[in-house]
């Protein structure tokens, strides 16, 4: 890919999260805001924010990218023949959108065949953009910018681990975590994507999740990698297709949480 090549499709992302920052502002801590189930049990919300804003950053790819494939959470795929796919979660944290705290996200990742090249984590409220991919590893916000590095390598003992939900996927999958959060010296939860930037820029070791989505984790494992970090699934493999994931800031944090980890059945 040419400097060229790689310049427009950044140009692309920041446009679509500009887009999604309009769609979605509006809707934020707003009165009147309901949410439809996606589930029959338990709770998994969509509201008509999500939707406006895959919306508008559909729009922006059928002006400027018509023929990359897209992936989005509320619209599903739409074909390409560019050999390129936008993988998007208009709101990353739809119930933390809900509730008030600015811990969701805009998740935009390009792909090709080898998986996610170029990732944006935006947070549209406090107005704090992290990019990474394609030569680039740095943020934006209120205080700047800066760029995006790892903590690296250090015990687990020593490491601060995120996860969304206490009750993290299966029996078995939240044992695991437990047991990789008891060896740790601080666990946090409910930060949806916000942990991943987070991770990114240096303050913290771990994201431990799973059942996740393509659209859930492409977009914070180009970001990670980037700024010098480690995204897999909990046997060490790929993990953009989704499910289970593992977010290190170095390898002695992510050989730890493998080895209680990957006990797991699959």
């Amino acid at each position: 890919m040419t400097r060229a090549d790689a310049g427009e499709l950044m140009r692309v992302a920041d446009a679509m999260a500009d887009a999604a920052r309009a769609a979605v502002l509006p809707w934020f801590r707003a009165s009147g805001l309901t949410a439809d189930n996606k589930f029959d049990a338990g709770f998994d919300p969509v509201t008509e924010a999500d939707r406006a804003a895959e919306r508008a950053m559909r729009a922006v790819l059928a002006r400027r990218r018509p023929d990359d494939a897209v992936i989005g959470e509320e619209y599903g795929p739409s074909p390409g023949t560019s050999g390129l796919t936008w993988v998007l979660d208009p709101i990353d944290g739809t119930r933390g959108f809900l509730s008030g705290t600015p811990t969701w996200g805009v998740l935009i990742a390009v792909s090709d065949a080898s998986g996610p090249i170029y990732g944006v984590i935006d947070q549209p409220y406090i107005g704090e953009r992290f990019r990474g991919g394609l030569g680039v590893a740095a943020m934006d916000g209120p205080q700047g910018a800066r760029a995006l590095s790892v903590l690296g390598a250090r015990p687990l003992e020593q490491a601060i681990v995120f996860t969304t939900f206490p009750e993290l996927g299966t029996p078995a999958e939240a044992a695991a975590f437990a047991e990789v959060a008891r060896r740790a010296r601080l666990t946090r939860y409910g930060m949806d994507c916000y942990a991943y930037a987070m991770l990114a820029v240096g303050q913290i070791d771990l994201v431990i999740e799973a059942g996740l989505s393509d659209y859930d984790i492409q977009a914070p494992i180009a970001v990670i990698e980037a700024a010098g970090g480690i995204v897999t699934d909990w046997r060490g493999g790929p993990a953009h297709h989704g499910g289970r994931a593992v977010a290190a800031a170095g390898r002695a944090q992510h050989d730890a949480a493998l080895e209680v980890l990957a006990k797991v059945a699959p």
